[in-house]
């Protein structure tokens, strides 16, 4: 099953690391298959995974957009964002960390 526009969303895997992806499927879907090892190679070697974030873009454009620019984040910046210290996460942003 397909939504409109896409969703992007963040695993935390067992090893610590976080994996970020987008979908046009339904996120239960696509974190199943990420939780079945059916997701790729990064998130099948450091399973298991928990979904930490899914956020929803009316355009699919926008949710690539995001994806690039959380993967390019330090891992401060990532963490800041995902406890919704905004914040924090703008202070990161002005410093170039």
């Amino acid at each position: 099953m397909t939504t409109d526009g896409a969703i992007v969303y963040v695993l935390k895997c067992s090893d610590e690391s976080y994996y970020t992806g987008s979908t046009r499927r339904l996120i239960e879907e696509r974190f199943a298959e990420h939780a079945a090892g059916l997701g790729g190679d990064y998130t099948r070697r450091r399973l298991p995974v928990v979904l930490v974030h899914a956020e929803h873009f009316q355009r699919i454009t926008d949710a690539i957009a995001f994806e690039r620019q959380f993967k390019g984040w330090t891992r401060a910046k990532k963490e800041a964002f995902l406890r919704g210290d905004f914040a924090t996460l703008k202070r990161l942003a002005a410093r170039k960390v």
